[in-house]
């Protein structure tokens, strides 16, 4: 059974710094394209960054802030979240599909709360 558990959210001040990771199980990262959404209070889902293969994607609004990767065992993906704004504040999500496929995510996980608050 795939599980996807993500943790390393909570409150920062802006201009902080936080690491998301989202831990895989009955799965390895290395063949999947994973993504990062998220999605703040009465507003829709957003996409934030993606890696497939070597390839990483960024949305606009995160560009040069975040950064994700992924370990070399395939496990687990990160999100480094840098000079945070109160902008950023939502649920963020990891989702996973195999590389080769198109249109939706496959997998989701259960999300983790990131706060940007003075």
């Amino acid at each position: 059974q795939v599980q996807l558990v993500e943790s390393g959210g909570g409150l920062v001040q802006p201009g902080g710094s936080l690491r998301l990771s989202c831990a895989a199980s009955g799965l390895t990262f290395s063949t999947y394209a994973v993504a990062w959404f998220r999605q703040a209070p009465g507003k829709e889902r957003e996409f934030v960054a993606l890696i497939k293969w070597d390839t990483q994607l960024y949305a606009n609004s995160v560009k040069g802030r975040f950064t994700i990767s992924r370990d070399s065992a395939g496990s687990t993906v990160y999100l480094h979240m840098n000079s945070l704004k109160p902008e950023d504040t939502a649920v963020y999500y990891c989702a996973a599909k195999p590389a080769s496929a198109s249109g939706q995510y496959n997998y989701w996980g259960q999300g983790t709360q990131v706060t940007v608050s003075s």
